[in-house]
């Protein structure tokens, strides 16, 4: 499996830029997704609540995972600027 995040897995790679939008939700509760999935089936989306909670099943299934959930406590550019 490949990780690509940061709290899910460990030996984990950070991403410069966000491959994940605001248009892309999450499959259990439609919240913005910062947790993409891929499954030899197919791909999953999910907050980073539900990403967590469903972290052990994922690790062992999952293809690759793709973590932004760093995202939720990044400053946006500009902000403090006056």
């Amino acid at each position: 499996m490949v990780a690509i995040g940061a709290w899910l897995h460990s030996g984990v790679t950070e991403m410069n830029e966000p491959q994940l939008t605001v248009s892309d939700r999450c499959d259990q509760c439609g919240a913005q997704a910062f947790v993409r999935v891929t499954l030899e089936s197919g791909e999953l989306y999910f907050c980073a609540h539900h990403g967590r909670a469903a972290s052990a099943a994922l690790n062992e299934s999952a293809v690759s995972i793709l973590d932004e959930s760093h995202r939720l406590h990044a400053t946006p550019a500009g902000a403090g600027v006056h």
